[in-house]
């Protein structure tokens, strides 16, 4: 039977012992409109991914954007110009103005990693409701903290791994969590890259960027155009002190849905797992590819595995990976891969069978990309009540997953994971769970 939308906004905040936060636009209060009123959103961080996220919000027929902060300000005037805000009034450098505002239900931000987590635990103290790109994190210890934070002030918090949006992984997730295969014996992922060091020489910060507030929370570096952006030679996504790398960067796609697909997304593995050597990241001190630097932080090999025995391996022994998007599944009955919106099966009868599982209506219409889809899900949970598809608890489970793959290979050691306690069994690698931030740019007390 196909599930109806009140259906699927059924599993509750209250199920899950959350209490849920009414937003203005539910319920007609003082002169206010009621439930047919939009939810209004503000992006904090609109760069790339940040404007691609904010152009979906902008067609969703019950949203409504009414503002943006970036630190580059002409950035911001620029965008907030093309969502039908005011650019004087409506765009601003400091994302407090925006979570002062009455009329901003929620936010949605698209930031370095490094400003994640401040950024989304002031937006709950604040009241707004959450959508983070993913990694909602850059550390375990305050993926923790922002869990706890958004649970704290009930608001609906949406972490942006929008594949879970799909039509086709998620019944393919669901066909294998539901023993389509049979008992899985092997899993294999792609081997993500580990990030590395900047150390370039600075040139000019131009007009309207905030470069101490970029560097946020993080060690103050020189500007370069090579580090503002995400991705280029290399972009701030290859640096340890902004972001965990493309084990992140892909990984938080790929590997979540692993975990989905296995039924662990509310937990982790117990052993990660390390085959050579420790890694030694390399300091870039000019700008080229990541070639070079993904080529030396592919290593060591890294497995992990769950309490019930099934081991994951980032890569196999015969240099056979699976891909970004997902990856590959080994049970009783067959093998299936699941990619970006695609799958594969051997049989290929498997792939007709995980067809037929009925999805949520929410989930993406047909020729709609999973960005949309996402955000509506989100949007939707906001005016209605309900737990969204990638909620902060498993965002944080598949950042911390990512994270702690990175922490094996920079201690460069087989390590055991205690996830109830969110510990290893190890003190290096424990010191890792968090990570220095610089003055002013603290973590409020949750």
């Amino acid at each position: 039977m196909k599930s109806t939308r009140r259906e699927f906004l059924g599993m509750t905040a209250a199920a899950l012992g959350v209490p849920l936060l009414i937003p203005r636009s539910v319920l007609a209060q003082d002169g206010k409109p009621g439930a047919n009123d939009k939810v209004h959103i503000a992006g904090i961080g609109v760069g790339r991914q940040g404007t691609y996220d904010m152009d979906r919000a902008f067609r969703v027929e019950t949203a409504k954007v009414v503002g943006c902060a970036d630190v580059y300000l002409p950035r911001a005037q620029d965008r907030a110009k093309k969502w039908g805000c005011n650019p004087d009034t409506d765009a601003v450098s400091d994302y407090r103005k925006i979570l002062d505002r009455k009329d901003v239900d929620a936010i949605l931000t698209a930031t370095p990693e490094q400003w994640r987590s401040l950024i989304c635990i002031h937006a709950a103290q604040a009241g707004k409701h959450i959508y983070a790109e993913k990694p909602i994190s850059l550390t375990i210890a305050e993926g923790r903290l922002m869990v706890k934070a958004a649970r704290k002030a009930g608001v609906v918090f949406q972490a942006g791994s929008m594949m879970r949006s799909l039509k086709i992984d998620y019944r393919s997730c669901k066909f294998i969590r539901d023993g389509g295969l049979g008992k899985i014996s092997k899993v294999l992922a792609a081997n993500y890259e580990s990030p590395w060091f900047y150390n370039m020489k600075g040139v000019e910060v131009p007009a309207g960027l905030d470069w101490e507030r970029w560097c946020g929370p993080a060690p103050l570096v020189p500007y370069h155009p090579e580090l503002f952006i995400p991705r280029g030679k290399p972009g701030w996504l290859s640096f340890r002190p902004f972001s965990g790398g493309e084990m992140t960067g892909w990984g938080t796609h790929g590997l979540d849905k692993i975990q989905w697909a296995l039924g662990m997304q509310h937990t982790g593995p117990v052993e990660i797992i390390v085959t050579g050597d420790k890694l030694e990241p390399p300091t870039y001190d000019k700008p080229e590819t990541a070639k070079r630097g993904n080529g030396i932080c592919c290593q060591p090999r890294l497995a992990f595995k769950y309490a019930n025995g099934l081991v994951v391996k980032l890569g196999d022994d015969d240099g056979k990976e699976g891909n970004r998007g997902g990856g590959i599944f080994f049970g009783e009955k067959g093998k299936m891969e699941i990619w970006f919106n695609k799958v594969t099966a051997n049989p290929n009868e498997l792939v007709d069978e995980a067809g037929k599982i009925e999805v949520p209506e929410l989930v993406a219409k047909e020729k709609e990309l999973g960005h949309e889809a996402h955000i509506r899900n989100w949007i939707e949970c906001i005016r209605f009540g309900g737990t969204p598809l990638d909620d902060c608890e498993i965002g944080h489970r598949t950042a911390s997953l990512c994270h702690m793959l990175n922490i094996a290979r920079y201690v460069g050691h087989s390590l055991k994971w205690d996830p109830e306690k969110e510990v290893f069994d190890s003190a290096d690698a424990n010191a890792m769970l968090d990570r220095e931030r610089r003055k002013g740019y603290e973590l409020p007390e949750v």
